[in-house]
């Protein structure tokens, strides 16, 4: 299932892409695209449903990131053996984590900020991981198990105020507006193997990045059993575990966003996003 979130900022309802591409209203079954909606009951019910049963939704309305209530967005660093290299860095001997703001999280096609003081404000097109269970301490065997489904998530960055600022990165990454998610929560069934999708973003039309998971170094099963061990993770919690190389800090010279710059990027399977970038005033 492609499971979405449509309507105005605040006020979006539960829908189902149906096969032929039209939102289907999924108000009568569940509350939102969160929680115990999320729960593989809940998943394999929804899953029984006949699109053809529910109320097409007209036109085309705004779609919201794919899931809601999400408690933590937890991101991993430098995960791809190409991206550490252009970077610079060499790939960890366990995966950097740090968290991005639940408050930065958009729809897949909302207007992008760069914030005040920026000049360095950066694309990163990631697989994001949508939690379904509670996981604590886990095995790796186990881990999908406690997975909904897959997403595109873009890992916004603004580099001085991650790296060049003193503490952590995290104040690099929560940016209002930094975690556009979606289109849709495409359930883990769909998704054969999370290792093997292509990916792909694009800065006004020119392409940035292409790249696939198959370069990812710490694997989704890993990702899940490992961060388990520290935190308990939640239904709607979301896991953005890294980017592919071609990101504009990786360039020579660096190349940043700036207003008016249009993004897109997507990922096998999981759908795409398009922002515009704005100044925040």
């Amino acid at each position: 299932m492609k499971l979405l979130r449509y309507g105005e900022a605040g006020s979006e309802k539960p829908g189902l892409l149906d096969a032929d591409g039209n939102i289907r209203d999924l108000s009568a079954h569940v509350a939102d695209i969160a929680g115990t909606a999320l729960h593989p009951a809940s998943l394999e019910m929804l899953s029984k449903l006949d699109p053809k049963s529910l109320p097409v939704v007209s036109g085309k309305p705004r779609l919201g990131a794919c899931v809601a209530g999400t408690g933590k967005f937890i991101c991993i660093g430098l995960n791809y053996s190409d991206h550490a290299a252009e970077t610079g860095a060499t790939v960890p001997p366990e995966p950097i984590i740090f968290m991005k703001a639940s408050s930065a999280i958009v729809g897949p096609d909302d207007d992008v900020l760069i914030p005040r003081g920026s000049e360095k404000t950066d694309w990163e097109v990631e697989l994001a991981v949508i939690i379904g269970k509670t996981a604590k301490y886990v095995s790796e065997d186990d881990a999908l198990d406690y997975v909904a489904g897959y997403a595109v998530a873009h890992d916004v960055s603004e580099r001085a105020f991650q790296a060049e600022r003193q503490g952590q990165w995290t104040k690099g990454k929560s940016c209002d507006t930094f975690g556009p998610t979606g289109p849709w929560l495409v359930t883990k069934d769909e998704v054969t193997d999370p290792q093997n999708l292509k990916m792909w973003l694009t800065v006004n039309g020119k392409t940035m990045q292409n790249g696939s998971t198959k370069t990812m170094v710490y694997g989704v099963k890993y990702l899940v059993s490992y961060l388990s061990q520290f935190m308990s993770l939640h239904p709607g919690d979301i896991i953005s575990t890294g980017t592919p190389p071609g990101v504009g800090l990786g360039m020579k010279p660096p190349v940043f966003l700036k207003a008016g710059d249009v993004v897109e990027l997507g990922i096998e399977g999981l759908g795409q996003q398009k922002q515009t970038f704005k100044a925040d005033e």
